[in-house]
């Protein structure tokens, strides 16, 4: 095995808490606490898992290192939500929103018909291009959705290529109802829960649903129950886009069934919130707050989920729509700066909490036996983040 060690590191952030070793499943410490800062420490890589954590004069040999001069490092963000295997261009939506025009789903339809036109090698290079640009800004963890196929060949296209780049796969036959099947929902999901989910089940991890009764291109309960029992039965994973656009039954429809997260939690009730805390070990409240800055909608109540014990996490949510950015320290200043969470809780959210709606014991934290999913910040600290927000400050430690 060949051993790195990573050194001038000027304070590192190992998520992992101070005797550097928690595990994301623990939720006994506050954010502060679990932070786990290190001053003067050093990190020893080997074949690219984490074999040593300390302070810097203690480190042992190596076979290389590599000097990073004093600059911060957090573990590599983990982005739990993400549509980055799409094709065409949404300004147009983007700008008549920014002029009141209201979001209510019906534009995903244009990246459908974007991305049945593109070719492999066309969707394999946006692919390509949108997973540098989140490693470029420190997330070394992906979750990416199929959904603008909506077609059976095009959702099995979809995720074979999204599982060129990661294991964090996610069947969303259930995004919308396709215009041509517009008059024939029952046929759709027939389809979705049928033929659609055989083919794409092979290249999946995770089965997600769109339920939102508010809008006429998603899914009600019932249906999106349908969709997510039949995921399970073909080995997937749970995933929800729960009450983006309103107060519906998307929370407790993924808290009822133990779906591992639940996204938006935009619009809660108290029965929601009694549900997230009291599903706390189980399904996380992933928060997108890009979108709402995309769309002008109001921020989910942070607060209100953390004060009751939820567990949270912060996601890009990155989509030609309604939040065309994969910049997790962008929505780490949003949650500081618009959801009123610390700066400590929105760093958590964005690594043990991303980890934790994935399911995922190796990432998240800078800990021995983890990924080396390293973060290198140009600043001094991890409150730069938010400090700085729209600089480039983190990157992924190649």
């Amino acid at each position: 095995m060949t051993a790195r060690l990573v050194t001038g590191i000027g304070a590192l952030v190992t998520c992992a808490g101070p005797g550097g070793d928690v595990p994301v499943g623990d939720r006994s410490l506050d954010a502060a606490t679990r932070l786990g800062v290190v001053e003067g420490a050093a990190v020893v890589v080997e074949d690219g898992w984490v074999a040593w954590v300390g302070p810097a004069a203690q480190a042992p040999a190596a076979d290389d290192r590599v000097d990073l001069q004093g600059r911060a490092v957090v573990p590599g963000f983990v982005d739990s939500h993400a549509h980055l295997v799409s094709a065409g261009d949404r300004a147009a939506e983007f700008a008549a929103r920014m002029a009141g025009t209201p979001y209510d789903g019906g534009g995903i339809g244009v990246s459908v018909a974007a991305t049945r036109a593109a070719s492999d090698d066309e969707l394999r290079a946006l692919l390509a291009a949108r997973v540098a640009e989140a490693r470029a800004l420190g997330t070394t963890t992906l979750e990416v959705k199929s959904g603008y196929g909506l077609t059976v060949e095009d959702e099995a296209r979809a995720l074979r290529l999204a599982a060129e780049v990661t294991d964090e796969t996610t069947f969303l036959g259930a995004h919308v109802v396709p215009a041509e099947w517009r008059d024939d929902r029952g046929g759709y999901l027939d389809l979705v829960t049928g033929p659609m989910l055989a083919a794409c089940a092979p290249h999946a991890h995770w089965v997600d649903v769109f339920c939102e009764p508010r809008s006429p291109h998603a899914f009600t309960a019932e249906e999106a129950r349908r969709v997510l029992l039949a995921g399970r039965a073909a080995g997937l994973g749970l995933r929800v886009h729960g009450n983006q656009l309103g107060p519906g039954p998307g929370v407790r429809l993924a808290v009822e069934l133990g779906a591992a997260s639940v996204d938006h939690c935009t619009f809660l009730d108290d029965a929601d919130v009694d549900a997230l805390a009291a599903a706390s070990d189980t399904t996380v409240a992933t928060l997108l707050p890009g979108v709402e800055f995309s769309t002008r909608m109001p921020y989910p109540d942070a607060r209100r989920l953390l004060a009751a014990g939820a567990s949270v996490a912060l996601a890009s949510d990155c989509n030609p729509g309604t939040c065309n950015t994969a910049a997790m320290p962008f929505v780490i200043a949003l949650a500081v700066r618009e959801l009123r969470m610390t700066g400590a809780e929105a760093l958590v959210a964005a690594t043990v909490g991303g980890a934790r709606a994935l399911r995922r014991t190796d990432v998240g934290r800078v800990a021995v036996g983890a990924r080396a999913d390293l973060a290198v910040l140009e600043a001094p600290s991890y409150e730069h983040l938010a400090y700085r927000p729209g600089m480039p400050l983190a990157r992924a430690l190649s």
